[in-house]
């Protein structure tokens, strides 16, 4: 295969992961609102949370760059049960803790004021961002035999339900490093190849809203990673064909047994499938001797759907390097897959 792997790189660092001064604002704005949070409970003279937390794709780095600036920050409220007491004595319902925490994130210096939705309040800035604000309750239980304490976590839903999303993290952070063959600190190849995956189904606006999600992709990643040491081409080729060629129709939560991030009625990983399958076939000029640099670069142009990479000059001189021989690739054979010649 030839070998684009500078180019990628190059292009994941300068197209696809977040410039630094963008996730300072990012975190700078998380943290005026975890004070305006405490600020307005205390006002309102609610419980405080005893501990909030940064979650999804910010406190796993997993987040591209946007155009728009659509990003999502997820910053978790944690409440002990037995402090949700509402007026009247009673356990406070899923409902009533949003619309507190809602109530305490109000400010007039918004232009558009917080929201209470299914799973969070949702704190909108002109910017194009926002910050969504879930809350959970901890609960702790006693093993009545051995005095064991352990505890558990519920998001305030439509209803209050099983979640754990600082267990997702450490989950993720552990695959990084298990996964990845060059993990070093916090970036390692699984890492890249999960962001790089969600620049490619975010390449169109047209799949807005109909595509996997990141949390689904970072998912698929994990069970169908392929490292490849210096090669984060070869990685992302293989591990795009693994996910088209998958038979299984559903995406397991990965720390929640039992549970799914899609299931079978959900349409979004066909139609991540069905992208991938239309577009996988222009990186089969990759795979041919005589592929020339530009015909590299315009295959994953039509990829990532941008110009970026035509516009990146030849490497060495104009000197083509062309990875030949060695073993084949696997492509997961889920009911009828195939294999690739990645080699």
């Amino acid at each position: 295969m030839q070998d684009t792997s500078a180019q990628i790189l190059k292009f994941y660092n300068k197209k696809v992961a977040l410039p630094s001064e963008e996730r300072t604002e990012m975190r700078d704005r998380r943290n005026t609102n975890r004070q305006r949070l405490k600020g307005g409970l205390e006002a309102d003279e609610k419980p405080q949370p005893y501990g909030m937390w940064s979650q999804g794709s910010y406190a796993m780095r997993t987040m591209i760059q946007d155009a728009d600036n659509d990003y999502d920050i997820d910053d978790g409220a944690y409440f002990r049960k037995d402090a949700l007491v509402g007026p009247q004595g009673g356990e406070m319902s899923a409902l009533a803790v949003r619309q507190m925490v809602c109530d305490a994130l109000q400010d007039d210096r918004f232009t558009k004021q917080p929201e209470a939705l299914k799973n969070c309040v949702r704190v909108y800035y002109n910017e194009g961002f926002h910050v969504d604000v879930p809350s959970y309750r901890e609960i702790v239980e006693k093993d009545e035999w051995t005095g064991i304490e352990t505890k558990r976590y519920e998001l305030a839903s439509a209803d209050w339900k099983s979640s754990d999303p600082k267990e997702v993290t450490k989950w993720f952070k552990r695959q990084n490093k298990n996964l990845s063959p060059d993990f070093d600190d916090s970036e390692g190849q699984y890492l890249r190849v999960v962001k790089l995956l969600k620049m490619f189904a975010r390449s169109r606006p047209s799949w807005k809203g109909k595509i996997a999600t990141g949390f689904m992709i970072t998912k698929l990643v994990s069970d169908h990673f392929y490292p490849h040491s210096g090669r984060d081409d070869i990685s992302l080729r293989i591990v795009m064909s693994n996910i088209e060629a998958r038979a299984q129709k559903d995406v397991a939560h990965p720390t929640l047994t039992g549970e799914v991030i899609s299931g079978v009625d959900d349409p979004r990983l066909p139609f991540l499938r069905e992208k991938l399958k239309e577009n996988l076939p222009h990186l089969d000029v990759l795979d041919e001797a005589e592929c020339t640099h530009a015909e590299a670069m315009k295959a994953w142009d039509k990829v990532f759907n941008t110009d970026w990479f035509s516009e990146q000059p030849e490497p060495q001189g104009g000197e083509r390097v062309f990875v030949g021989g060695g073993p084949t690739a696997p492509v997961q054979k889920q009911g009828g897959g195939r294999y690739g010649r990645f080699g």
